[in-house]
């Protein structure tokens, strides 16, 4: 009866490298764009600023990827099944991550901010996702 859950259609074991490698493509975007406002002196007197930094994307990401399906069995089948269904969570997932931040962590949501983490977290997502299935 459990396996027929919402949520066990939408998480398929087949599918931790990719919530790995996303996790990963997400640290590495957010890290980037740390250091194109931060040096790595201040990022390394302040390893907490980091956390920061991640947690409120990773948090949307993590309560948001799983119910749109981008851990489900069509998104481990084909690039062309799971390249859209990163973006299609990432969307949502931003826009949880970006609430959280401008309400729960340090940091801003400007508009110009929220342009940038949509389109670029959309490519890096689908970027990396495209490449795990070129060489798989």
């Amino acid at each position: 009866m459990a396996d027929s859950s919402f949520l066990a259609t939408r998480l398929d074991r087949d599918a931790v490298p990719l919530a790995i490698g996303d996790l990963i493509a997400l640290i590495v975007l957010l890290t980037i764009g740390a250091l194109n406002h931060s040096t790595v002196e201040f990022l390394s007197a302040n390893p907490l600023y980091l956390l920061e930094v991640y947690a409120p994307f990773l948090i949307g990401w993590i309560l948001v990827a799983p119910l749109i399906g981008a851990y489900s069995a069509g998104a481990v089948e084909t690039a062309k099944s799971s390249v859209p269904l990163a973006i299609r969570s990432w969307i949502p997932a931003a826009v949880v991550g970006l609430a959280l931040r401008h309400f729960v962590f340090r940091g801003s949501a400007a508009l110009t901010f929220a342009a940038v983490m949509l389109v670029l977290g959309s490519v890096v997502l689908g970027g990396w996702r495209a490449l795990y299935f070129r060489f798989r």
